[in-house]
């Protein structure tokens, strides 16, 4: 296959496995367990069911995208890893802790929360999403740091319906952009689920958010140079730390554009 066809199979594949997994998921939740819902910004309830999905069907479909196995599995990798770990933090976080900072002070408090656990968790996957592409380099240290702060980042805009899906759709068509084929599935995935997103049924929650984050980024490591990444890499950087003093919410809202772009589908 062309990469074109490649990416365009990647893309209806990751989408119709989405729909799939959200359908299973909504009537039966999770391992047979009943429903999941949470509450969301307007205080409407929400099922959590769209983070496996997303993350099962971008994962799944990088094997069908990605033009070598080994592209495939570091995105694989790094989405599975990061998606069971923002599972774990959507069942048993506490919603009062917020930031990175808020968890390192209950950290050192001896209070150890499922979001500082996260950190640790979300380095593992970019990491091992490195290793597998670049093998034990320095270059895989820096992919490590680029997917897990993407996967935060990412999670970090996840405060209004259809924003962290947008954000997803956006950053694969970018990586698609430099010749990341494998980035059609998460896009496909998050494109199909972003309607039941946008009408507040469904929510990516912690799961989706670092879990689709993780796979886009680790996606684009074995196309993007050296440069570009660490270009990639700063402004993650420099977004995440910003993220501790400004609100993202609070800007979007202030610059027309931004705004437009997240309003757009959603509910009055």
């Amino acid at each position: 296959m062309t990469p074109a066809v490649r990416a365009a199979v990647a893309l209806a594949v990751g989408a119709v496995a989405a729909l799939v997994l959200l359908a299973l998921l909504r009537r039966r939740g999770p391992a047979g367990t009943p429903r999941w819902e949470r509450t969301n910004f307007r205080g409407k309830p929400v099922h959590l069911g769209a983070g496996p999905a997303i993350v099962l069907a971008a994962c799944g479909a990088a094997f069908v995208g990605a033009p070598t196995a080994r592209a495939a599995a570091a995105v694989a990798a790094a989405g599975l890893v990061a998606g069971a770990a923002g599972l774990y933090d959507d069942l048993s976080g506490d919603a009062a802790t917020k930031g990175l900072r808020g968890h390192l002070a209950e950290l050192r408090r001896g209070r150890p929360t499922s979001g500082a656990l996260k950190v640790p968790a979300l380095g593992i996957a970019g990491l091992a999403a490195g290793v597998i592409v670049h093998g034990l380099t320095l270059r895989a240290v820096l992919d490590g740091a680029f997917v897990a702060g993407a996967a935060n980042l990412v999670n970090l805009l996840d405060l209004r319906p259809g924003r962290a899906a947008k954000v997803i759709v956006v950053a694969a068509l970018t990586s698609l952009g430099f010749g990341a084929t494998a980035a059609a599935a998460p896009a496909g995935a998050a494109l199909a689920l972003l309607p039941a997103d946008l009408r507040e049924r469904v929510m990516l929650g912690d799961a989706g958010a670092n879990g689709a984050g993780a796979a886009v980024a680790a996606s684009s490591l074995a196309a993007i140079r050296l440069p570009t990444l660490l270009a990639a890499l700063g402004i993650v950087a420099a977004l995440t730390l910003a993220s501790e003093w400004v609100s993202f919410s609070r800007v979007i809202d202030r610059v027309p554009p931004l705004r437009w772009a997240d309003q757009l589908g959603r509910r009055p």
